[in-house]
């Protein structure tokens, strides 16, 4: 196994997931839930977020070649859905009972897998394509799974203890937080269309 593939893909895709600023929203999201389903939850992003990149690691390039979309596409499409998320945090939300999803759409992806992640794996899967350096890969991958679902649980532990008024004041203000971070994305994501090159990643 590669250990230096193994490294940048731990330190390149724990800086872009970012376990620990996705902790707030996780909590946000699954206000009110009981916490055998916010335990679940965690576990869930964490595992589909994992298997998402994973599996654009070994068919991405070839995937996106096929259905003739660019990373810059997907970028704004991740924009465009995390600011219907963002949309319905500033107005409050649904019960957490309804948000039968939370967990996929939007914690695995756009929030954990999301078109910088993805885009960040497909180079590191192109530059260690020999069989070393895939181990590597799909081992950092791993690795960053457990991570991740590690703060998600911490995080939901933690989550137990706030007052229900705390929790609202703080989907109000992530709500409006991700939207921004919505529209980022979009901007990049054109930005990368109109002037290719300009934005890492963008294809």
């Amino acid at each position: 196994m590669n250990l230096t593939a193994l490294f940048d893909t731990v330190v390149t895709l724990l800086v872009i997931m970012d376990p620990v600023g996705t902790a707030p929203i996780f909590v946000s999201l699954t206000a009110g839930q009981s916490q055998r389903r916010r335990q679940l939850s965690a576990l869930q992003a964490a595992g589909v977020a994992g298997g998402l990149i994973t599996a654009f690691a070994v068919f991405g390039r070839a995937l996106l070649d096929a259905l003739r979309v660019s990373v810059s596409s997907l970028t704004i499409a991740g924009g465009l859905l995390l600011l219907l998320v963002s949309l319905e945090m500033l107005q409050g939300g649904s019960d957490a009972e309804d948000r039968t999803n939370v967990a996929f759409v939007p914690l695995a992806t756009p929030l954990l897998a999301g078109p910088g992640a993805i885009a960040a794996i497909m180079v590191l899967s192109g530059h260690y394509a020999d069989t070393p350096g895939r181990l590597g890969v799909i081992t950092g991958i791993v690795a960053c799974v457990v991570v991740v679902a590690l703060v998600l649980l911490a995080s939901g532990a933690i989550a137990r203890w706030l007052p229900p008024a705390v929790v609202h004041m703080l989907t109000r203000i992530l709500g409006l937080l991700l939207a921004a971070i919505a529209v980022q994305l979009v901007v990049d994501g054109i930005t990368a269309i109109v002037s290719p090159g300009s934005v890492p990643g963008a294809v």
